[in-house]
């Protein structure tokens, strides 16, 4: 086994944190493990080849600030930003956080979904999962691909 137990994971660190942010459905919990899964692997905390992206969801740092700047900050938010800050124990937001506070990485990578407009797909389509990690996520200019081994990943994903 190499990362992981993606059970352990949704059921420990994604749902809690999910249900904390008042954004729990199974779509959200199965586009976070896959997510996960296609950034990190479950097992890398930094990027590899020295980029800035931090933690298994693999966020950069100017992407958590801008989180937290203009997003989080909107009275709307409050609660979901109370949430966060008590996940990190009330210090202050920092991207070096998602390195060793799983129920951060994945709230911050749940909150940069949110952000985007158009809904969630289907929980069980990991196609459909897949292509929405790219487009609002990894984004066009981004590594990553929508393709068979990606996807398999979301369909793992869904089946933990």
């Amino acid at each position: 086994m190499r990362g992981l137990n993606l059970s352990q994971l949704r059921l420990l660190i994604v749902r809690p944190v999910l249900q904390a942010l008042g954004l729990w459905s199974m779509a959200a919990e199965n586009l976070l493990l896959g997510t996960m899964m296609v950034e990190s692997g479950g097992v890398y905390l930094q990027q590899i080849g020295g980029g800035p992206a931090l933690g298994l969801w693999q966020m950069e740092p100017a992407t958590h600030d801008d989180c937290w700047n203009n997003w989080l900050c909107a009275p709307g938010r409050s609660r979901q930003a109370t949430a966060l800050r008590q996940l990190i124990g009330y210090l202050g937001p920092s991207a070096d956080l998602m390195v060793w506070n799983l129920r951060y990485a994945a709230g911050m990578a749940r909150i940069r979904y949110q952000r985007v407009s158009e809904p969630l797909p289907a929980a069980d389509d990991a196609a459909a999962l897949c292509a929405y990690w790219k487009a609002h996520y990894n984004t066009a200019g981004g590594a990553g691909a929508v393709n068979d081994n990606h996807i398999a990943l979301f369909q793992a994903a869904i089946a933990a």
